[in-house]
């Protein structure tokens, strides 16, 4: 269904004295998940048979990005609509002073468009862009409804003694003195469920954030996995993946037997390529790519995205042309609900990729730049080109994806006009902020503690 005819719907129902629910929005983003760990992307161990149903029914798109290659940034790219040259969360920790940053109050998050369009808002899982009493907790970035870990490194915790409900600690009293009782994943699972049906009658925006299959990869039980010939971590690992699948299953039924499937439209995707898969090799979780979370090469940023809504997505479609970002999900979440997006953000609007038809708008290029390795990072994408480079004054290195998918064969020589495009659109690319420098200061102070997350 085109756009237009989407829109004469609504007025047609208007004329008539009825116009028709806007449409709920259910974006799930797995953690740590890679390209290659689903069986809709050729994933051949790990069972996923609700995710791959929904890619059956939906649309399967194979040039998506994140908007980073580790964590916060990337959830920063999705709620913003900037990349990370312009959203104010660029990095796990400040480059400068190694502390969290939050999202100030005058970002616009998509939560608070759709908050103004009539959605009630919600998240459920892991937030990563606002510590306690600072601006970038979600109940301060327009959502209603907050259950969670705020930062990254408490959500490697499975088995905690607190979560986040809005503004308050909660308590969870099964797991205090090192016990394990509730596993947070499956409260997370349960919350969801509670949140569509409390908010059954009136359009709703989900953002749930799981947090597997981020390492530690600790889980209740190993099953289906339990007597295969695999190291313990890799039927662990197995196991989430499949356990948050089952979770996905449960709410697709809730959706259908509650009458909202046809007026939902799900994503599913991850936060950036496979983890830290040292031991987890068998699986190819980055897929054909090189590099996983942290590098800016496409293991580390290229990632699964499924779209389904019934009678207006395109149902078992794979679009293989359609390169998009995290940072293109607020505008198509405000071209949808009927909002403007705010001006200056890097994203457009994607609905009429999601619907089968011509995509008019495209861009010209997509930006990525990384603080997780000793050296600042850049890369870039122009068409079928991939630019790469380490260092702010680093060659750049240069690949064609059409021709060479791994990123095997650096030809910038042979390409310098290419290179000279790309050169003068990263000198324009990025915003300086002063928690992200791009050259490293000296440090007197030991480095903070705790993993990417």
């Amino acid at each position: 269904m085109q756009r237009r005819e989407f829109l004469s719907l609504a007025a047609a129902g208007a004329l008539r004295g009825a116009p028709p629910r806007k449409p709920n929005i259910i974006f799930i983003l797995a953690d740590d998940l890679g390209y290659g760990d689903l069986g809709s992307y050729g994933q051949r161990h790990i069972r996923t048979p609700n995710i791959d149903r929904l890619a059956a029914e939906g649309t399967r798109f194979e040039q998506c990005y994140a908007g980073a290659t580790v964590c916060a940034p990337s959830r920063s790219c999705l709620m913003t609509g900037q990349h990370t040259g312009h959203t104010t969360v660029r990095a796990n920790h400040s480059v400068r002073t190694r502390q969290r940053v939050p999202l100030n109050a005058e970002d616009v998050t998509v939560a608070e468009l759709l908050k103004q369009a009539g959605y009630a808002t919600g998240i459920i899982g892991k937030w990563g862009l606002g510590e306690p009493d600072t601006p970038g907790i979600p109940n301060r970035q327009g959502f209603d409804e907050w259950f969670g870990y705020l930062n990254q490194d408490h959500a490697a915790d499975y088995y905690t003694d607190y979560l986040w409900r809005n503004e308050q600690r909660e308590t969870l009293r099964g797991n205090l003195d090192g016990a394990r009782g509730a596993y947070t994943h499956d409260l997370f699972a349960q919350d969801a469920l509670r949140f569509v049906k409390a908010h059954r009658n009136h359009p709703f925006f989900l953002y749930l954030a799981y947090t597997i299959p981020h390492a530690e990869h600790v889980v209740p039980s190993d099953a289906p996995y339990t007597d295969q010939a695999w190291t313990q971590k890799q039927k662990n690992y197995a196991a989430m993946v499949t356990r948050m699948d089952k979770d996905i299953g449960e709410l697709m039924t809730l959706l259908r037997t509650s009458g909202l499937d046809e007026n939902t439209l799900v994503f599913f995707t991850s936060d950036n390529g496979a983890g830290f898969t040292d031991g987890l090799e068998l699986f190819g979780s980055a897929g054909p790519f090189r590099g996983r979370k942290g590098d800016v090469y496409e293991g580390g940023h290229r990632v699964p995205m499924i779209a389904r809504w019934p009678g207006r997505i395109r149902a078992g479609a794979v679009n293989r042309q359609q390169v998009w970002a995290f940072w293109d999900f607020l505008p198509t979440a405000a071209d949808i609900a009927g909002v403007k997006p705010p001006q200056g953000i890097d994203g457009i609007s994607v609905l009429p990729a999601l619907l089968g038809q011509p995509q008019k708008q495209q861009h010209e290029f997509l930006y990525w730049e990384g603080h997780t390795r000793s050296a600042f990072q850049q890369a870039v994408r122009m068409g079928s080109w991939k630019g790469v480079r380490a260092g702010l004054n680093g060659p750049l290195e240069l690949y064609d994806l059409n021709a060479d998918v791994a990123e095997t064969r650096n030809i910038a020589a042979a390409h310098p006009g290419i290179v000279k495009k790309m050169e003068d659109y990263l000198r324009s690319a990025r915003s300086e902020a002063v928690e992200y420098p791009t050259v490293r200061p000296q440090r007197k102070t030991p480095q903070a503690k705790g993993r990417q997350a």
